[in-house]
């Protein structure tokens, strides 16, 4: 239960993204349709972009990430091959390529890379499925998948033929693990054929492998996203890191190739780094909506995130958790009518009290199943209603407390505060002499757990001195 409610996906039918995408991301439902590739590509493009966030403009960093890329197809085998990448509006680490040859890199992998050599990596491995016909081998692979499903339904049953579909498409996720072998084999010779550092590859692999670490520690493992990972979508285990390694080897020993790492890091110098504020931002234990226009504030102990259906929070022991999502309101309801409504299994209609908080009619309520109990909001919000589910295994009178006062924070922003409403960015520093990791970390306003962020940003292991006068990038408001 606690684990549902805890959780990335929707608790119904009805429940709303709390932030559309951007203008950039969708086609109108009217526009005209043709046929061929280049339809083909443009729909798919239009995809990608609207599921992860939109474009992301930064020319500083779009002009450098198109000179590698030029670097990189000057020294492949097909050196007349144009590509281009697109930055997307996404604080999910992830990169990839269409059969076009156009290449996407979120914004969250970019804060991840720490110099050219190690991006040129990510982009020569994208390469690498393109040129290898990854996604064609892939697609035909679905067409079989397809069929298969379509028989299962006709000779077996509904529930059956599901469950082979629902597997099909889990296989289908992700390239093949001898796929992404031949990327990585690809792109770590190809960046080393253009000039740069071909062990970039392996270092991005290990921050990789940090950054996943940073994330279950944050949220369970198990909880799904919508807008899903590289690490869903491009598995990484030990064995690629030391593959990447030896064919790093083949080409020289540490050293060789220019990492590139000023010239990167100039480049992405004030980028934004996490959520966009337009689909909801958590700083400490607030979450603020831009484009919806409310604040909400959870009790101390929680530590936030912004799915793409929810907020969610949940305290160090997990026996306390809280979801926010925002759905649509029957037409001619009231809050006390829709608190009611079924939607909360368990609810005691009993304890259902009307309220007004700050301004909002709004309702509490109580409920209780599976051994856990719940303190219930729902507060209105034009024709909308936000809903607010605390649960916790013993709900003491002064949790509970804690609870309806934390319900009672939510309210609307002021004229003009959304537009005071900023992310945070990535800053780069020189250190000083007397700086350590703990004192640029300090420097940081994001996370209570900013040391490791600061640590996983910049590839640096728990207790490894600073270089005085290296350059290192900090989280700040």
């Amino acid at each position: 239960m606690l684990l549902t409610l805890a959780g990335c996906a929707t608790l119904d039918p009805e429940g709303a993204k709390l932030g559309p995408p951007s203008a950039e991301t969708s086609v109108p439902s009217t526009a005209p349709r043709t046929t061929g590739i280049e339809t083909r590509a443009a729909a798919d493009q239009n995809y990608v972009t609207s599921l992860f966030g939109g474009i992301y403009r930064a020319p500083q960093v779009e002009a450098h990430l198109n000179s590698i890329l030029a670097r990189l197809a000057a020294a492949s085998d097909t050196p007349q091959e144009v590509y281009k990448v697109t930055l997307l509006n996404s604080p999910v680490v992830n990169a990839f390529a269409l059969p076009s040859g156009d290449l996407f890199v979120t914004r969250g992998l970019l804060a991840l890379a720490n110099d050219s050599s190690e991006i040129a990596a990510v982009m020569a491995h994208e390469i690498g499925h393109v040129v290898a016909r990854h996604a064609f081998q892939r697609e035909e692979q679905q067409k079989l998948e397809r069929l298969r499903t379509n028989v299962a339904n006709v000779v077996q049953n509904r529930q059956r033929g599901e469950e082979i579909e629902a597997t099909g498409k889990l296989n289908l996720a992700s390239f093949s693990r001898q796929q992404e072998l031949e990327a990585d084999r690809y792109g770590v010779a190809l960046v080393g054929k253009a000039g740069f550092d071909p062990y970039g590859a392996a270092r991005f692999l290990r921050s990789l492998g940090r950054s996943l670490e940073w994330r279950s520690c944050q949220q369970d493992a198990n909880t799904p996203r919508e807008q899903v990972d590289i690490m869903s979508s491009h598995p990484s285990t030990p064995g690629r890191i030391q593959q990447a390694i030896v064919s790093a080897r083949q080409i020289g020993a540490p050293g060789i190739g220019d990492p590139g790492r000023d010239a990167y890091l100039d480049a992405i110098n004030g980028i934004d780094f996490g959520d966009d504020p337009a689909e909801g931002i958590v700083r400490g234990r607030t979450f603020t909506h831009q484009k919806l226009g409310f604040t909400f504030t959870a009790p101390e102990g929680f530590s936030l995130e912004n799915c793409s259906q929810a907020m969610i929070g949940v305290t160090p022991s997990r026996m306390e958790a809280i979801r926010l999502d925002i759905v649509q309101l029957p037409a001619g309801s009231n809050v006390d009518d829709y608190i009611g409504s079924g939607w909360v299994e368990g609810l005691k209609k009993e304890s259902v009290q009307l309220r007004t908080i700050n301004g909002q009619q709004a309702a509490v309520a109580e409920a209780e199943s599976n051994g856990w109990k719940f303190r219930v909001g729902v507060v209105r919000l034009n024709g909308e209603v936000a809903r607010i589910i605390f649960a916790a295994r013993n709900l003491t009178p002064e949790l509970d407390a804690r609870f309806v006062g934390s319900i009672e924070s939510f309210r609307k922003l002021q004229a003009g505060e959304a537009q005071r409403v900023r992310a945070s960015r990535i800053a780069v520093v020189r250190a000083a002499s007397t700086d350590t990791a703990e004192s640029l970390a300090r420097r940081m306003s994001v996370s209570a757990r900013n040391l490791d962020l600061f640590l996983m940003l910049n590839g640096i292991q728990k207790g490894k001195p600073l270089d005085s006068g290296a350059r290192y990038k900090l989280v700040v408001d």
